[in-house]
C-alpha cells in the first residue's frame, strides 16, 4: 500500500508547492513511483509540473464532487510522476464540497482504488485550513510541514497543529506529522538560526535534518514548468530535495526494522 502525505501549512509563501513538486520529482528519480495532488485553487503544483492549468481535461475539482473516477484525471509528466490538476475551478467545487454528505471523507474515497498503484502520493494543500485540507488531512497517513524560519512560523504552527489533533480524535486517528521541514533557510541570519533552534527543541525527532536553502534557480523552475532536478540538477535546491528523499526513505528503513525487532 501506498503512503500518502499531505504538505500542509496554512501560512503562505513556505516553499509548500516548491516542496510537493520536487519532493515528487526526487522520489521518481529513487525509482518510486509517485502521484502529486494539486488541492490548491492556484493550481501552482500544475503550473510548476509542466500542465496548462487553463488546457486540460478533468482536474481534481470533478473528482471530490463525484463527476469522474479519479483515474481520468491523472497526467504524467516530464518529470516522471503523475498529477492530478486543478485550476481556479476547484472554489466552487469547494463550495459544492460544503453542501454534500460525508464531505470530510471524498478524497479519500476518491484515491482507495489507485492507492495501490504508488508509492507516494503527495498532496499539496492550499495555505488555509478549509475543507479542502481536512480532506487531505483526512485521507493522509502523515503530515508533511514546510516552516519557513522567521518570527511567526511558530505562532502559525500551533493552530495548524490544533488542527490535526482534532482530525486525529474525530476522523482519522492514523494521521501523524511525518516531518518538519525548514525552508527557504540561511544560516547566516540569527533570526532564521534561533526559530531552528526553538523547532529543534520543540519538536525533538520530528525536523529534518536536511534543510532547504533559500536558492535563486528554485524559485525558477516553476516559471519554465519544471522540477529543480530538471531545471538545475546541480544546484543546492536539487541537491537539499534529493537529499530529504533520502533523508524520508531512511526514516521508512528505520522504522521497519524497529517493527521487526518489536
Amino acid at each position: 500500500m501506498g503512503k500518502t502525505i499531505a504538505v500542509v501549512n496554512q501560512k503562505g509563501g513556505v516553499a509548500k508547492t516548491t516542496t510537493s513538486i520536487n519532493l515528487a520529482a526526487a522520489f521518481a528519480m529513487m525509482k518510486r513511483s509517485v502521484l502529486l495532488i494539486d488541492l490548491d485553487p492556484q493550481g501552482n503544483a500544475t503550473v510548476g509540473s509542466g500542465i496548462d492549468k487553463n488546457n486540460f481535461g478533468s482536474a481534481i475539482q470533478n473528482v471530490l464532487v463525484d463527476e469522474i473516477d479519479i483515474t481520468s484525471a491523472i497526467i504524467k509528466t516530464a518529470g516522471n510522476y503523475d498529477v492530478v490538476p486543478t485550476n481556479h475551478e476547484l472554489i466552487v467545487a469547494e463550495v459544492q464540497l460544503l453542501q454534500m454528505t460525508q464531505r470530510e471523507t471524498r478524497l479519500k474515497q476518491a484515491l482507495a482504488g489507485i492507492i495501490d498503484s504508488y508509492d507516494y502520493i503527495l498532496i499539496d494543500c492550499p495555505p488555509s485550513l478549509n475543507i479542502l485540507t481536512v480532506n487531505a488531512l483526512t485521507a493522509s497517513n502523515s503530515v508533511l510541514i514546510p516552516i519557513q524560519c522567521e518570527y511567526f512560523a511558530l505562532e502559525g504552527l500551533t493552530g495548524l497543529l490544533s488542527t490535526i489533533e482534532q482530525i486525529q480524535k474525530t476522523i482519522n486517528p492514523a494521521l501523524h506529522i511525518e516531518g518538519l521541514l525548514r525552508t527557504m533557510y540561511d544560516g547566516r541570519n540569527r533570526l532564521a538560526l534561533d526559530v531552528s533552534a526553538q523547532l529543534l527543541q520543540h519538536f525533538p525527532g520530528r525536523v529534518y535534518r536536511t534543510v532547504i536553502p533559500r536558492n535563486v534557480r528554485l524559485a525558477e523552475a516553476p516559471s519554465h514548468g519544471m522540477s529543480i532536478f530538471e531545471y538545475d540538477g546541480k544546484s543546492q535546491g536539487a541537491v537539499a530535495y534529493l537529499t530529504l528523499a533520502g533523508e524520508m526513505l531512511q526514516r521508512v528503513d528505520e522504522a521497519k526494522k524497529v517493527g521487526e525487532i518489536a
